[in-house]
């Protein structure tokens, strides 16, 4: 008898149109694990087993940090641990004392829209003479500047404060201090070798600074500086009752690990963000559809952070400001609308510039061979193309920087993946760029337009010399699964883990070697529910946002599948939940084909080959036979290559071999193909006349690339 599993979850997305594929192929990364250990501590702690392999996979082992993760106590390292706090809070009370006039200075994103909700809330409670200043994005950009400082003065105020940025504003704060202004920075970004000469410069990344946890977020470093304030009988349950609710959305929002004190804002902020009491936030929430809801890290990452950063993003900043303090019903309902609304035209102006920047990719598709791709456009708005950034670096695996062209100015936002510091190599072409900054997995720049070619050639360059085989996208997988541990235990296990975010995500499961057997669209079509098989085991998952047509897989195939799970209720009871996160042919291993494409791109770009580069690419009379005879007999083919290459049913085929073979063909005139990020569409032609394969440019061209690989080898031999 066969016993079902999971019959409400969640399966993936595969979407085969050339420009929309979600899944980028990655390696899959089994964390290691020690059976006889995880068995130890699943004795120890008394707790099912599958949590004892969980602990010991994410290194949980240490008595001392696993009660830390599993206490259900708020635990705070002393604030006057870090450098300067003192200095700050004598400051702050001198000034609340005397009622000076603070500003607290911000930035435009969630996490610097909190820290200055939160720090102009409890000065305020303090009876401070505060008010509070948030850079426009486009105008002013990040952090202090000059005529804002100016501005400050004008309206009297005598001190600043800022949050979640300051650190390397060393001339801002010179200036602000010739204008008889004091200055207490409040950051979380990495100093430079100098530091500003402000009154006191508070932030975990000085290098003097003997905190112990370092990864705060600018909201995490304000909280800290409120319990200095609060001095050495500070009542943390207190303050976190009145302030968690925000710095669990700033932490969420700056996207640090969520772990250590992190993690303890994030626990305490969540229940509080379910049953807030802040109308602006009630009001958020209702028009995202989260009120009423239990809220997780997810919830806010998708649903809270986006419509925050979306003021600073399309719109003034400074009303997200107005939306955390507001105490008037109608005006934080406007206020959200508004903001909501700001969130739906950046969505849309989102997928118009990802749609335009893949449609420059398609007119010039030479540039997907690039280790780092520069795309440039037109008129695009420079306050989302970071977003898209990600989006393009999701869709085709590599770094990707986007530059918006405006009025004769360029500005640039990139990001990464892990393993390739973009900073570093963003830094490398210094002398093209007007302005740049950032941190190994994103960065910003500007530069004139007329520069930008020379800017994508340099940064290739750089990543030629550094990385000459580029870090690949992983997936990691905590643990592999049989299908008799797929029940209502393992979410549970899974929950005492939470909050997930980055440095703590949800536990993957790797669930390999399943036969898919049914395949069921649902929901109007816009979603399947899968089924597939496992010994006696029939596990059914769906993916909701995938219809039958994107799905390339077929009943009878053998699939992997990496999984989470969760506990849900479903008539009255509680029901697994399983969501598959990917999914690859059985067995396929995902880093060896993203290396036979690299070593493919290698040759495309005109790079000298090793003689076993060259050998993994060039094909013989059989191969060329096997895969001419699929395409015939098939018609052609229509989907992503690795499923083409899976179909072959030739282990020993290469990737890098299969496109060099589809190059020759078409080459021919025998077939006709387009090859997009991932996705091919091949057609096979009319036969004129019989051709012989291998009297080719293209196999000649590869012949020549391996004699110069051999000939400089030979030559630095002999040096």
């Amino acid at each position: 008898m066969k016993k079902e599993i999971g019959k409400h979850g969640v399966a993936g997305v595969f979407p085969n149109k050339l420009t929309e594929r979600i899944w980028k192929m990655k390696k899959w990364n089994v964390l290691p694990c020690d059976r006889s250990g995880a068995e130890a501590l699943a004795c120890r702690y008394q707790v099912p087993a599958v949590m004892g392999v969980l602990m010991q996979a994410r290194g949980l082992t240490d008595p001392e940090q696993i009660e830390k993760t599993f206490n259900a106590e708020a635990v705070f390292a002393d604030p006057m641990e870090m450098a300067d706090m003192e200095k700050a809070v004598d400051r702050l009370w001198r000034a609340v004392d005397a009622f000076e006039k603070i500003a607290v200075y911000g930035d435009y994103d969630a996490d610097g829209v909190t820290s200055t909700a939160m720090l102009y809330s409890y000065l305020e409670s303090c009876g401070a003479d505060v008010l509070y200043y948030i850079p426009d994005r486009e105008n002013e950009g990040y952090g202090l500047n000059l005529e804002a400082i100016a501005a400050l003065r004008e309206q009297g105020v005598q001190l600043i404060v800022t949050v979640d940025n300051g650190v390397s504003s060393i001339e801002e704060v010179d200036y602000a201090n010739q204008l008889g202004m004091d200055v207490v920075v409040t950051d979380h970004h990495q100093p430079r070798e100098s530091l500003p000469a402000a009154v006191a410069v508070v932030d975990p990344h000085r290098q003097d600074c003997p905190s112990a946890f370092k990864e705060f977020s600018g909201v995490g470093v304000a909280f800290k500086l409120i319990m200095a304030m609060e001095g050495p009988g500070c009542d943390v349950t207190g303050l976190l009752e009145n302030y968690a609710d925000l710095a669990a959305i700033g932490t969420i929002g700056d996207i640090v690990p969520l772990t250590g004190e992190n993690r303890t804002l994030v626990k305490a902020g969540l229940p509080l963000l379910s049953r807030t009491d802040r109308l602006g936030l009630q009001a958020l929430l209702e028009n995202a559809g989260l009120d009423n809801r239990k809220l997780n890290a997810g919830n806010v990452t998708f649903g809270v952070v986006p419509r925050i950063n979306a003021t600073g993003r399309m719109g003034a900043p400074e009303r997200a400001v107005r939306l955390l303090l507001s105490e008037d019903p109608d005006e934080a309902g406007q206020l959200a609308l508004d903001i909501c609304d700001n969130n739906t035209y950046r969505r849309e102006i989102e997928s118009e510039i990802f749609e335009r920047a893949v449609s420059a990719l398609q007119e010039r598709p030479e540039l997907l061979q690039d280790r780092v791709l520069v795309i440039a456009g037109e008129d695009w708005h420079a306050g989302v193309i970071g977003i898209v950034a990600s989006r393009i670096v999701e869709r085709f695996g590599k770094p990707s920087i986007l530059i918006a062209v405006n009025n004769g100015e360029a500005k640039g936002s990139g990001r990464s993946i892990d393993g390739f510091s973009l900073f570093d190599a963003v830094c490398s072409c210094a002398d093209l760029l007007t302005k740049f900054g950032g941190h190994p997995m994103a960065a910003g720049l500007s530069l004139l337009p007329e520069q930008i070619e020379a800017f994508r050639i340099k940064i290739n360059r750089f990543a030629a010399e550094r990385y000459p085989l580029m870090p690949l996208p992983k997936l990691r997988i905590d643990c592999l699964l049989e299908p008799e541990e797929l029940n209502l235990e393992l979410p549970r296990c899974v929950k005492l883990l939470e909050p997930f975010g980055t440095g703590n995500p949800a536990p993957l499961f790797g669930l390999y070697q399943a036969k898919l057997t049914d395949v069921t669209p649902v929901g109007g079509g816009k979603h399947l529910r899968l089924t597939v098989m496992k010994g006696q085991y029939a596990i059914r998952c769906m993916r909701f946002g995938t219809t039958l047509e994107e799905f390339p897989y077929v009943p009878g195939d053998l699939l992997d599948l990496a999984v989470t799970v969760e506990e849900k209720p479903f008539n009255g009871k509680s029901t697994l939940s399983i969501v598959v996160r990917d999914c690859k042919p059985a067995g396929l291993d995902g880093g060896k084909v993203l290396r036979e494409r690299q070593i493919y791109e290698k040759s495309r770009r005109g790079e000298r080959l090793s003689q076993t580069e060259a050998a993994s690419l060039m094909p013989d009379r059989d191969a060329f036979a096997a895969v001419y005879r699929f395409l015939r007999a098939g018609n052609g083919f229509e989907g992503q290559e690795e499923v083409l290459l899976c179909r072959l049913h030739n282990p020993a085929l290469e990737l890098g071999k299969l496109f060099i073979m589809l190059d020759v063909l078409e080459e021919h005139g025998l077939i006709r193909q387009r090859r997009f990020g991932g996705e091919c569409e091949i057609s096979v032609e009319p036969v004129q006349a019989k051709v012989n394969l291998f009297d080719s440019r293209i196999l000649a061209g590869l012949q020549r690339l391996q004699e110069e690989g051999e000939t400089y080898v030979r030559a630095s031999q002999n040096l």
